[in-house]
């Protein structure tokens, strides 16, 4: 059950896309052609690149004077937030909400829904804890939200919006919730089409839980208003993602070329040839153009999950596998030569790939990580052998034992380990111990994806149940127990998971980077687009979502 879910359907109409990214450059869903010359020319980029760098200092200029307006700045920082343009701004934006933080913490804004929640969002989201005790300020004298709120559909909207920040515990978040969904939801069948689907957008797509730039076309066509810098951020907005885009392209020539030149694509046939599907996670981790050379090396890792996961579901007898995950938890290259031919290439060349990365993160940051990797690989086959085993014996775990085994192998740990060293920041002793152990920010974005892709793969018109699933355990375990039952409690589940990783960005005592944290709340925004399939067992949305990032 490989990393991002173990699907080998077809997820998209992926010829149609692979024949339009980079200019005709894909010849198909997992290739791309490596004589493709996807830069432009020089003269054109020094031109745009300039007329972005005056763009962001302009606009820096804008931030600091709309910041001296409370509302003003709010409404300005979630803007350049939902663009997906707010790294060129951090400190802008840190100074505005520091302000902010000083006026939220021990305080209440009474009756003002939409400021109160707007801030209690934006602070939060940038790692700032407020209590929240600020939303006590939105209720009546019987502790129920304040029936003058039910009119104000912005403040609503910004009110559930607030909610999806919710830890354990908080019960005035669940209230919030659930009171403003009500409220919205009944809105939606009132309101003119165009507001209606604001409404529902907002219902279904809350920002917190997706990827900013994916929204980013929608909030630029519903984002009215009578602020001066909007046309000003729109037009950074656009140039910033050309580059952004271009840059994607080239680096998606690079990845082809590599997977076809490792060969492993001819030599194992029964495995997915998907690198640009391995690729686009990488760009949901972190979508910055400077983090370019991090994709690049991240997609290597992820193809031997989904690579290996195939010799495990596909190919592989049970004995060969039990071979294979003895020799790599060993990291033992005489075990390996009494492999099989396609278990020995593949050993070659992950052996080949864990040394290249350890000493990239070596030479850039001083730290040597193979042992770390080595054993992840090492825990992620244990992971894979022991689904092997309750299948090949028809034996169903209890719900529980499968999802702690089923976050090793969704692959998300042994991904972010790799990320983790890749990106080189607060590496430390105490880090790196953490990290090996699959710590709980790690944990619940691997729950995230597992339960989503356990949902999606009742749908999945090449699944049919052979890999098992959280669901099918829960209904054996709980006779009785129907699959729409069944199914709001892994619904449950994933909302509690995303309680666990809204903890753990807040947590002081978490050793991560803010660049490790956001890439871990990236993965889990990201799965739903993965697993929301059509009538047709399609994906609309990521097929919406690689057009997006890859086609002009």
């Amino acid at each position: 059950m490989a990393f991002f879910g173990s699907s080998r359907s077809s997820i998209v109409p992926l010829k149609t896309i692979s024949q339009t990214v980079t200019a005709d450059s894909t010849n198909k869903w997992g290739t791309v052609d490596s004589n493709h010359k996807s830069a432009p020319t020089t003269p054109l980029n020094d031109r745009i690149c300039n007329e972005h760098a005056h763009k962001v200092k302009d606009f820096k200029q804008i931030i600091n004077v709309a910041g001296e307006d409370p509302s003003e700045g709010l409404a300005i920082i979630d803007a350049v937030q939902r663009l997906g343009v707010d790294h060129h701004f951090q400190d802008e934006i840190h100074t505005i909400l520091q302000k902010h933080y000083t006026l939220a913490n021990g305080t209440t804004t009474h009756g003002d829904c939409m400021i109160t929640s707007l801030r209690f969002r934006l602070l939060r989201q940038e790692g700032y804890y407020v209590s929240a005790d600020v939303f006590e300020g939105l209720k009546d004298e019987e502790g129920k939200f304040d029936q003058n709120l039910s009119g104000d559909i912005k403040g609503l909207m910004a009110l559930y919006e607030a909610s999806q920040l919710s830890m354990e515990g908080e019960n005035i978040l669940d209230e919030a919730r659930d009171y403003s969904s009500r409220l919205l939801n009944a809105y939606v069948t009132q309101l003119d089409h165009d507001q209606a689907r604001i409404v529902e957008h907002t219902l279904t797509h809350p920002h917190h839980k997706s990827l900013a730039r994916f929204m980013a076309k929608n909030f630029l066509r519903d984002f009215h208003g009578t602020n001066g810098w909007i046309d000003d951020l729109k037009k950074l907005a656009k140039v910033d993602f050309d580059m952004a885009q271009s840059t994607y392209q080239k680096e998606v020539v690079q990845i082809s070329q590599w997977w076809k030149e490792l060969g492993l694509a001819e030599e194992l046939k029964f495995a997915r040839d998907q690198p640009v599907k391995w690729y686009i996670w990488t760009t949901t981790c972190h979508q910055d153009p400077s983090f370019s050379e991090l994709r690049i090396n991240l997609t290597k890792p992820i193809s031997f999950v989904y690579l290996i996961d195939d010799i495990f579901d596909v190919y592989g007898t049970l004995q060969e596998v039990t071979d294979f995950t003895e020799a790599v938890d060993r990291w033992d290259h005489d075990a390996i030569d009494q492999l099989p031919y396609y278990m020995k290439i593949c050993f070659k060349a992950l052996d080949d790939i864990t040394n290249e990365i350890s000493y990239k993160v070596y030479k850039q940051h001083g730290w040597n990580p193979l042992d770390s990797l080595r054993k992840s690989w090492g825990r992620l086959c244990n992971a894979f052998l022991t689904e092997a085993k309750w299948f090949a014996s028809g034996h169903l775990p209890k719900a529980e034992e499968y999802l702690e085994n089923g976050i090793i192998s969704s692959g998300v740990p042994v991904v972010l380990l790799h990320l983790f060293f890749l990106l080189g920041e607060g590496v430390t002793q105490k880090s790196v111990e953490m990290i090996d152990n699959t710590p709980a920010i790690v944990s619940a974005a691997a729950a995230i994806l597992r339960l989503w892709d356990d949902l999606g793969s009742a749908k999945d018109e090449d699944q049919d149940g052979k890999d098992g699933s959280y669901l099918a355990c829960y209904t054996n375990e709980n006779p009785g127990c129907s699959l729409e039952d069944a199914e709001k409690h892994v619904k449950s589940k994933i909302c509690d998971e995303w309680k666990q990783l809204n903890k753990e960005c807040l947590s002081q005592k978490n050793p991560f980077s803010p660049s490790f944290l956001k890439a871990c709340l990236n993965v889990s925004r990201m799965v739903p687009l993965m697993y929301e399939y059509d009538e047709n067992r399609r994906l609309p949305r990521l097929e919406e979502f690689l057009k997006s990032i890859l086609i002009k």
